[in-house]
Order: structure tokens, then C-alpha cells, then sequence
């Protein structure tokens, strides 16, 4: 089943009194592209984290947003050095006086400089990962969820598309075989000239009739068509990372669209070839999306 790249998932999680909350949003990439936003008590888990999400996720830009909710009790409440709030007093006394300054101080300024004398009792970073990992992969499930609802979206539009292509194929398969017989006659002038300018040369004769003949044939590109038209079906229905195989395919059919195009002697062909490479260009962008 095909899974799109974009998404966006949520999840929350309790352990003990702390509450995390995971939010993450996906968008296309050509790999898996993660930036973390995290609280500073885990930011060494980082990688730790990274981890967990590429047991999901193998492309896409992910964007993980990841908080705690700190509870209000005694536990967690912020202390207030007293010592390291005289020095920040003095500081900023002799600052005023330095630069002749006559304002008075305000609560602002003060706050500017609350590294001095505030302090947060520390979190368990045990706690606080636990609960993290919880609600990271509630939210990378809920994500899991939505880009597989949009890859099926994202499948039934490539199987329409794909089946457009293959009326086209077959419908160029049958015009071919008229336009060969239409043109016969133009091939025998050819062949006659030919007779004329090689009649001492039965071999070369031979060979030219064979290579105008060719020309014109479009056989081979059909048959290669027909078969990566199955391996696109084959690769939806089976295979779960199928964006870069899709995309490889896609290119493939466009090469023998092009040479079916060029060897077209017949108008009803051409316009039939361009409804064909229309219909892989929409397919092109649609494939974009999927992991």
C-alpha cells in the first residue's frame, strides 16, 4: 500500500506528574530529513529519538515539536537565590552609575538578568524521556495513519491514470499496424529508388529496405510500454517505499512515449502519444508525495 509524505501527527503522554506532548508535521523530501525542537533537559536524547522515528519513517522533511508540561507543585517550583539576587542588584547599580544613568530600575531589567538568581529544580530526564518516547510514537502512529489514508488516495488516482495510458498504448498498437499498411506504398517508391541506386548491390539493397521498414516501427516501444505499465502496477501493490522505483518507471515510459512520438508517421499516433505524456506528467508530480 502507498503511503504519502505529508502528514501531521500528535500525540500525548503521561508519566508520573510530568505530561509530554509530540506534534510532528510532514512534508516531501528525497530523504528523511528530520529537525527536532526539544525541551534542553533531553536534547541529549536527540539521537536516541532520531532513531525511533526511522523504525516509521523512511522519507520526507519532518518538523518534531516536542514539550513538557511541567506540573505546579513544591517539586518543581523555582528557587530563588537570594545572594545571586544582591549581585545582580549591585551589577546593575554600578552599570546606572557607570553610564550616568537616572532611571530608575524596573521589574525588566531585572528579569533580563535572572540567570544569576533564579533556578527551576531540575526534571528527571528519565521521567521526562519516558513520557516523551510515549507520546512521540502516538504522534508518529497518528502520522502513519494519515499518510497512508492519502497514499490511497494518491493509488487510486496513479491506477486511473496508468489505465489511460495503457487504452492509449493499445489503441497506438492498432493505428500502427494500419499506418504501416498506409505507407506501404510510399515504401515501395522508396524501395524502387533504392532498386535503382543498388542494382548492382543486392546486400546493401537489402539492408536500406530493411532499415526504411524500421523506421517506422513502433513494436518494440509498445511491448516495452505494455511492460512497465504491469511493473508500475506490480510496484503499487507491492511494494511499501515505492516513490524512487515509481519515479525510475515513470522515466523509463516517457523514453519509449518520446520514441513512439518520433517514429510516428501518422497524426492520430502523435496526438495519441501526447495524451500519453500528458498523462505520465501528472503522474510525475503525483509521485512526488509518495515515501
Amino acid at each position: 500500500m502507498l503511503s504519502s509524505m505529508t502528514g501531521m501527527g500528535r500525540g500525548i503522554s503521561q508519566v508520573g506528574e510530568l505530561v509530554a506532548e509530540t506534534e510532528i508535521k510532514s512534508l516531501n523530501s528525497r530523504f528523511l530529513d528530520l529537525s527536532f525542537r526539544l525541551p534542553r533537559e533531553v536534547s541529549i536524547n536527540e539521537f536516541e529519538l532520531r532513531n525511533e522515528i526511522k523504525k516509521y519513517i523512511k522519507r520526507g522533511k519532518l518538523s518534531v515539536t516536542i514539550k513538557v508540561q511541567i506540573p505546579q507543585s513544591e517539586k518543581f517550583k523555582t528557587i530563588i537565590d537570594n545572594d545571586g539576587l544582591n549581585n545582580a542588584l549591585e551589577l546593575l547599580k554600578t552599570l546606572q552609575k557607570a553610564a550616568n544613568i537616572k532611571d530608575e530600575l524596573s521589574i525588566d531589567t531585572l528579569l533580563s538578568l535572572q540567570q544569576f538568581y533564579l533556578t527551576d529544580k531540575e526534571i528527571d530526564s528519565d521521567e521526562s524521556i519516558e513520557a516523551i518516547k510515549f507520546s512521540l510514537i502516538e504522534a508518529l502512529n497518528e502520522l502513519k495513519k494519515m499518510r497512508l489514508q492519502e497514499g490511497a488516495e494518491l493509488e487510486k488516482d496513479l491506477d486511473e491514470r496508468i489505465s489511460n495510458i495503457e487504452i492509449n498504448t493499445i489503441k497506438i498498437e492498432g493505428i500502427s499496424k494500419k499506418s504501416v499498411e498506409e505507407y506501404y506504398n510510399k515504401f515501395i517508391d522508396r524501395a524502387n529508388q533504392l532498386a535503382k541506386d543498388y542494382v548492382n548491390d543486392d546486400d546493401r539493397f537489402r539492408t536500406e529496405l530493411a532499415l526504411l521498414i524500421e523506421k517506422y516501427d513502433t513494436t518494440e516501444e509498445i511491448v516495452r510500454l505494455k511492460s512497465h505499465i504491469k511493473l508500475f502496477r506490480d510496484t503499487i501493490a507491492d511494494d511499501s517505499e515505492a516513490g524512487r522505483k515509481l519515479n525510475f518507471i515513470v522515466q523509463e515510459m516517457n523514453r519509449e512515449a518520446n520514441t513512439i512520438n518520433s517514429k510516428s508517421v501518422s497524426t492520430e499516433i502523435l496526438h495519441t502519444g501526447i495524451l500519453i505524456k500528458e498523462e505520465l506528467e501528472k503522474i510525475r508530480e503525483q509521485i512526488q508525495n509518495i515515501e
